[in-house]
């Protein structure tokens, strides 16, 4: 059965394990008759939305009800719950790397896994599926389900932090600027976007560091000997790019807050000068009004020097302003 096959059931790529770090591909009809080895695994990738997805899961999955109800619905937030028999859901999310889409709107991957079954449900494309069949095609590949447990939640975090880091070198570039040259105005829309990139990004990423935290204390036993190691260093690279997202928005609020601080002065240093101005003119302006009042008796209306008389006072008054303004130290 080809590839737009196995997509007509819903069925988007079904690999047997063998062990050793390749896949051999199958299609849905062999799903009924399939048995598998001791040292062997099964993959299958769903579409959620599928209705032949859905119905292969309640009737020939074996999952009881509650399971295939948690695998099926419609919004998830990342988590872990061990079933009977050494059972485990996850729900992951992932950076979505999907055209005209934005990163920060992660994708959920649910996940089904036992000792020798993994299953995982995509709503929306996930490009980690896609590297996972790269890797059994250059042999490679994880040779068990502990391991392809481990493959997930290890690339979701290889792109998380190259989400990170964009993020962080946005607002170095900012800071940078903001910091060497006074006159500079950061762009706040840019700013606001990266700050609510964050804070999405933080929304899920905190829940799935608690879900690799407790995967470190897993009991199960078809995981390896060493898988807490890697359990706990996903844990803590999680953990740093938490740290990193909430150090990012802080920034983010200092650089919008200098922006601010620094438009607030330029406010207050023109009023401040306007002020100056308006109470410098004030006095001549009320001495040369007075002076031009239409009525009789106005002192050197009838001398030939009124004028510059007039000006000269005007140039005194002006300079004993200046000085009194200097000795105030208002200017």
């Amino acid at each position: 059965m080809h590839h737009s096959d196995r997509l007509s059931q819903g069925l988007l790529h079904a690999f047997i394990l063998d062990g050793k770090g390749s896949a051999q591909a199958i299609n849905f009809v062999q799903l009924a008759s399939l048995k598998l080895s001791g040292q062997q695994g099964l993959w299958l990738h769903w579409e959620r939305s599928h209705q032949q997805a859905e119905q292969w899961l309640r009737i020939n999955s074996g999952l009881d009800e509650f399971a295939c109800d948690l695998l099926l619905e419609e919004n998830t937030r990342p988590r872990l719950l061990r079933l009977e028999n050494q059972e485990l859901l996850l729900f992951l999310r992932a950076i979505n790397l999907n055209p005209h889409a934005e990163p920060e709107d992660m994708i959920s991957l649910r996940i089904f896994a036992n000792k020798q079954h993994i299953y995982t449900l995509r709503q929306r494309p996930v490009q980690v599926t896609d590297e996972l069949i790269k890797a059994f095609e250059k042999g490679f590949g994880p040779k068990n389900i502990s391991e392809m447990l481990l493959f997930f939640a290890q690339s979701l975090t290889d792109r998380i932090e190259d989400i990170v880091s964009e993020l962080a070198d946005t607002v170095d570039k900012e800071e940078e600027r903001t910091d060497n040259d006074e006159r500079y105005t950061p762009v706040v829309l840019p700013l606001l976007k990266t700050r609510r990139s964050a804070a999405n990004l933080r929304r899920f990423l905190a829940p799935q560091r608690d879900v690799f935290a407790s995967l470190t204390l897993s009991q199960e036993s078809w995981f390896m000997p060493d898988d807490t190691i890697y359990w706990n260093e996903l844990n803590n690279r999680l953990m740093l790019h938490l740290e990193e997202l909430e150090l990012t928005r802080e920034r983010i609020g200092l650089v919008l807050e200098t922006e601010q601080r620094r438009h607030n002065e330029s406010i207050s240093h023109t009023i401040y000068m306007l002020t100056i101005i308006a109470g410098f003119f004030l006095p001549m302006t009320f001495f040369t009004g007075l002076l031009g009042i239409n009525v009789g008796g106005i002192p050197g209306a009838e001398h030939s020097y009124g004028f510059l008389i007039a000006c000269l006072l005007l140039i005194a008054l002006a300079a004993g302003q200046w000085l009194f303004f200097r000795w105030l130290r208002w200017v």
